[in-house]
């Protein structure tokens, strides 16, 4: 099940790269957010850094883990996920529309390699079109705070 936007947003391809790859800034909010985050290696983030993540969902413990395939500045982010039978890949990649503007096209493709998984989303492709415009809404709200974050 794959899941895809873009958005352009109004800063520079440097900034908004260096904005989404800020890596310990998602860390800090996902531990606000009550999820226990922990780095897997240390130093620069680089091809091979990843994370391990437990959190609740649903009213159930979960873990994932998560790992940074790609970096490619300022251009490509590409991240895998395992959690639970469910294997995600997430491509986000920016385009440099002009010097000041830029275009940021995200992709999660979620595929099931257990029975417990293919039911989870089998379910969840039920409310796909709805779990789409919520993506994209979060995906917008999150391009507006690069540019508020240029801006300001």
């Amino acid at each position: 099940m794959k899941f895809s936007t873009r958005e352009d947003i109004a800063a520079p391809a440097d900034h908004v790269f260096a904005y989404i790859s800020d890596f310990s800034a998602f860390e800090r909010q996902a531990l606000r957010r009550g999820a226990d985050v922990r780095r897997i290696d240390s130093g620069p983030y680089k091809p091979g850094s990843g994370w391990d993540i437990a959190f609740k969902y649903r009213g159930r413990d979960r873990r994932m883990r998560t790992m940074l395939d790609r970096l490619d500045a300022p251009q490509l982010i590409q991240l895998s996920s395992v959690a639970s039978g469910i294997e995600g890949a997430t491509d986000i990649e920016l385009v440099a529309l002009s010097p000041t503007r830029t275009r940021m096209a995200i992709s999660v493709d979620l595929t099931a390699k257990s029975l417990a998984a293919r039911l989870l989303l089998q379910s969840l492709k039920l409310a796909k079109s709805s779990l789409t415009a919520r993506f994209k809404k979060r995906v917008g709200a999150f391009a507006q705070t690069v540019e508020d974050a240029y801006k300001g």
